[in-house]
């Protein structure tokens, strides 16, 4: 198994030791998995995303999704047919795939459409989190922006 020494990185940093756990799951995660089912994952650029899995020949009673602790699991179990194949080229072996999903992702849904597996997620940042523009105080606005942090500073209500 590898191993990865991420001490440089906490030296410079502070709440971030869950990184820690991240990586071993990932590749944890890529040790078991070969790369079946292929998949893709796509965005919009912004804070939507598609996770889309080819699944042919697998029904919605053959999948699930499920969503533990920002782990996506998307397992797919096929009953074996016993049907007399000369030659079966489409592979519907039984499969576990996961991904970890970032803070603030959400998953909103998910569809099969075409043998195509569909998981559409969706970055919510809290308001708090959000990039916001901090007004710059000059002149009059600027003696009521004084008075205010004063009062703060004196521990005053605002």
């Amino acid at each position: 198994m590898n191993s990865y020494d991420l001490t440089p990185l906490f030296r410079h940093s502070i709440g971030f030791d869950h990184l820690e756990d991240i990586f071993d799951s990932m590749v944890r995660l890529n040790s078991y998995s070969d790369n079946y089912p292929p998949y893709n994952i796509r965005s919009n650029g912004k804070d939507q995303y598609a996770i889309e899995l080819a699944v042919a020949g697998f029904d919605e009673k053959d999948l699930s999704v499920d969503l533990e602790n920002g782990q996506l699991t998307i397992v797919g179990n096929k009953e074996n047919s016993n049907g007399n194949f000369m030659h079966q080229g489409i592979a519907t072996r039984s499969f576990k795939r996961g991904f970890q999903l970032a803070e603030y992702v959400e998953v909103l849904g998910a569809g099969l459409n075409n043998g195509m597996l569909t998981v559409a997620l969706e970055r919510k940042l809290p308001e708090e989190l959000r990039p916001k523009k901090i007004e710059i105080n000059t002149g009059s606005s600027f003696k009521k922006f004084t008075d205010k942090i004063s009062k703060v500073i004196e521990g005053e209500k605002t």
